[in-house]
Parts: structure tokens; sequence; C-alpha cells
């Protein structure tokens, strides 16, 4: 009996909180991609050089597209579009930046915060609820969803 009451109160929570939470967390997430995409982008030259330092392929090319993917990925996080491909492009930065930067490192202090970001990215790229641009997009389940039942009802 009180394993369900502790269900109901939990299914009784207004789906509203979830969008907003996950709104919340896209805002925070995009702004640090943002922040960190910036820079790259400002001094395109100077992360070339350091991209080469690292021994990434084509340093100039993986530069500009590492800036282009951070701050892109971060606005369209901010702004809920794209988001799976957002989500996954994100990830994948974040596994280049493991392997070509932070290979062999712990896991406290050193890989960590790539990680968070990388897991983060692909959450909401798949769950980004429903305070995004994407939802009021034909191609989103919400969308389709609508689309259904207009056709359902004909």
């Amino acid at each position: 009996m009180a394993e369900k009451s502790i269900a109901s109160r939990t299914t009784a929570l207004p789906p509203v909180l979830g969008d907003a939470a996950a709104l919340f967390a896209r805002v925070a997430v995009g702004i640090v991609f943002i922040a960190h995409g910036r820079p790259k982008l400002a001094d395109a030259e100077g992360t070339a050089q350091g991209f080469a330092a690292l021994g990434i392929p084509f340093p100039r090319f993986s530069a500009l597209l590492g800036a282009v993917i951070e701050v892109g990925g971060g606005i369209a996080l901010v702004v809920g579009l794209a988001l799976p491909l957002a989500g996954l492009a994100l990830a994948f930065m974040m596994a280049n930046a493991y392997f070509f930067a932070h290979l062999g490192d712990p896991l406290v202090g050193g890989y960590e915060f790539l990680l968070v970001l990388a897991a983060t990215s692909l959450a909401l790229g798949f769950a980004g609820g429903r305070f995004a641009l994407d939802s009021l997009m034909p191609w989103s389940r919400r969308g389709r969803s609508r689309g259904t039942r207009v056709a359902d009802s004909v």
C-alpha cells in the first residue's frame, strides 16, 4: 500500500516541472559550451596551434569545426532546435577532447567535466522538454502526435 501512495505522488507532479528542468539544464549546458567555444572562434589561429601541439589532425579545420560545434551546439541547446543533432555533435566533441587531450587521465581532476558534458548533451538532445523549438516542429514526437490525432479524427 505504501508503494502505491509513493507512485501516485510521483505521477501527480505536473509535467511542466520536468519541462522547466529540461529548459534550465539546456540553457546552463548550452551557455557552458558557448563560453568554451567563443574563445576558439576569437583566436582560431591560436586554437589551431594548440590543436597541432596535441596531435589533432588538420588542426586549422579541426579548430574551426570544434568552435562551430561548441558555439552552434550550445545555441541549439539554449533554444531547443535540432536537439538530437546538437546532443550527438557535442558528445562527439567531448569524446574527441578526451581522446586527444585527456586519454589516460584519472576521472577526478581529469576527464569528469568532459564526461558530464557528453552525457548531459546526449540526454538533453533526446529529452529536451516541451519548452524547445523542436517541440513545435513537424518532426517532433509532439508534432507527429498532433498530426496523427487530426488524421484519426477525420
